[in-house]
């Protein structure tokens, strides 16, 4: 009698935990859980959870929180075997809820369900090890819609801390929802984010650079949009580590191998790392594959004209500026665009083909777009050509494409055309367009800017001027001795011969090994009648390699 009320106990506590016709998916479905963990960077283990996938190709989803700080993870399947990772496929902080990507060539996956209504009967399927788990059963008490329709369920069911992450499923044996972790370690509530939300998750261009995703360091996939991914190899080429990024860059030709992006970013790599052969042969790829070709050309003959310009002590003899510009005139051929134009303009200046490039940036000016640019390069040419009149001038006719008050995008112009009539000693013009460029990066200014500035002034005998500036320039960089021995000259031709000792004694103390500071506290002490402590000095100097030592020494030492 006893052994019989004991089946029937049994009995009836199976009936409580499993629907009806349960066993008909249970056994199968239980193949498609798993424990995921995750991994510090030394190995250890960072955390756990449950999960379970959502196709026969290895995507899964499970709680984000193991992720964040993780550099490997694994997930445990219910035969036991352990699987990699792949790549985090997407992700939301808010839900605690990631979708990602295990290797694996094939495995038992949950079919997904459509949202379920307040009321309907579910079951939580538990990790288990080669045996058909026991499932918990439950009904869905609160079915709450957010985002795009997608539905976050309060359950009345009995789980534990241990089974977040595990799969809610309808009578039909599909998921409905992802187990979240609970306020009580074992409660009769329990919370769901479905499952439908989980798969709709997916990486945007963007994505890089979340600073709660730039924690995960395992990989991440890249959006299916193919303008979206090629936003997320820009965005990462400036935030990612390089052996990240490079990673990333194989997984985009992987993903996209008809797209020139992916090949044109990986000889960039190659390039910086000096591996000039392999850079080659991606361009050349990039080439093979880009419908139209122009900007493939363009972006070659850039390569090449970097590294010859930039990496000239690395020499690899197919490089060369002839052919970057046979690359940028094929470029131009394909689609003739003022760009491609300019880039040939760059690479004639960097042969020393000044009357060539000189010709095709004075074509350039008559768009209006690139006057200015082209007036100033155009202007290059001349200053190197030794004619620096015309090349005033041209710089003339960048600066009047502008008009006044100037905006920013002037103030190289101004600055260029400053530096261009000092060389031509028009002092006061120079100090003019100076004080234009400082109204207009005033936030931006140097020190060199205002040592550069009262050598203007000091030429134009705008003396109060030079002396204020040469100050600041001292302030601002109060350890550069040349800006210390220029404000003692400075000071010395306006007659502050104390000034100038103090000055001059500063400028010793920082660089005792400097001659200009000796010099001028030499001159300013002959100059003080304190001849004996000012040649002594003077020889100091002199000492020190200066070259206008030995003159003063021969008028103060009479």
């Amino acid at each position: 009698m006893k052994r019989i009320l004991l089946f029937l106990i049994i009995s009836f506590s199976l009936f409580l935990v499993l629907p009806t016709g349960a066993q008909s998916w249970a056994k199968k479905s239980a193949n498609a859980v798993f424990t995921l963990k995750t991994f510090n960077a030394d190995g250890s283990l960072l955390a756990s959870a449950n999960g379970f996938f959502i196709s026969e190709q290895g995507e899964a989803v499970s709680s984000f929180a193991p992720f964040k700080g993780a550099h490997r993870a694994v997930v445990i399947d219910a035969q036991g075997k352990e699987l990699e990772v792949d790549c985090l496929s997407g992700y939301n902080d808010m839900y605690d809820v990631a979708k990602f990507q295990v290797v694996v060539k094939k495995t038992q996956a949950l079919p997904i369900a459509s949202n379920a209504a307040n009321g309907t009967a579910v079951w939580l399927l538990p990790y288990a090890v080669k045996k058909t788990p026991v499932c918990i059963s439950g009904t869905v008490s609160n079915a709450e819609t957010f985002g795009d329709g997608h539905t976050y369920y309060t359950l009345d069911i009995t789980t534990t801390e241990q089974q977040v992450g595990c799969p809610i499923l309808n009578e039909k044996g599909e998921a409905i929802g992802i187990l979240q972790p609970s306020a009580d370690k074992q409660s009769a509530t329990g919370y769901a984010v479905s499952v439908q939300y989980a798969n709709s998750l997916h990486m945007a261009g963007l994505s890089q650079n979340d600073p709660i995703l730039r924690t995960v360091k395992i990989a991440k996939a890249l959006p299916d949009d193919q303008s979206q991914a090629t936003l997320a190899l820009y965005v990462g080429a400036s935030s990612m580590p390089t052996a990240d990024y490079a990673q990333l860059v194989d997984r985009y030709i992987q993903k996209f191998p008809k797209a020139t992006d992916g090949y044109i970013y990986r000889a960039r790599l190659k390039a910086a790392q000096d591996d000039f052969k392999g850079a080659d042969e991606d361009m050349k790829q990039a080439i093979s594959v880009a419908s139209p070709k122009d900007d493939a050309h363009f972006q070659y003959a850039q390569l090449i004209y970097q590294k010859v310009i930039y990496q000239s002590d690395k020499p690899y003899e197919p490089w060369t500026l002839e052919v970057a510009l046979k690359e940028s005139q094929a470029a131009y051929a394909a689609n003739p665009q003022s760009i491609y134009r300019q880039q040939q303009a760059q690479i004639l200046f960097a042969q020393r083909q000044y009357d060539a490039a000189y010709n095709l940036y004075m074509e350039l000016a008559k768009d209006d777009q690139l006057k200015a640019e082209s007036y100033y390069a155009a202007a290059q040419c001349k200053t190197q050509a030794g004619d620096q009149e015309t090349a005033l001038a041209l710089l003339d006719s960048a600066v009047n494409t502008f008009t006044k008050p100037y905006v920013k995008t002037a103030a190289p112009y101004l600055l260029a055309r400053a530096q261009a009539l000092y060389n031509a000693k028009k002092y006061r013009p120079a100090v003019n367009d100076y004080n234009d460029y400082e109204a207009l990066m005033a936030a931006q200014l140097t020190a060199q800017f205002y040592f550069l500035r009262e050598q203007a002034e000091f030429a134009g005998h705008l003396y109060q001027q030079a002396l204020d500036d040469i100050k600041r320039a001292v302030e601002m960089a109060p350890n550069e001795p040349m800006f210390r021995a220029e404000k003692a000259s400075v000071e010395l031709r306006v007659g502050m011969t104390d000034e100038a000792i103090e000055t001059a004694k500063g400028c010793i103390s920082i660089a005792p090994e400097d001659s200009d500071g000796y010099l001028f506290l030499g001159l300013a002490q002959c100059l003080k009648g304190q001849k004996a402590e000012g040649l002594q000095n003077l020889n100091k100097a002199k000492e020190l390699g200066n070259s206008q030592a030995q003159s003063l020494i021969d008028k103060y030492g009479k």
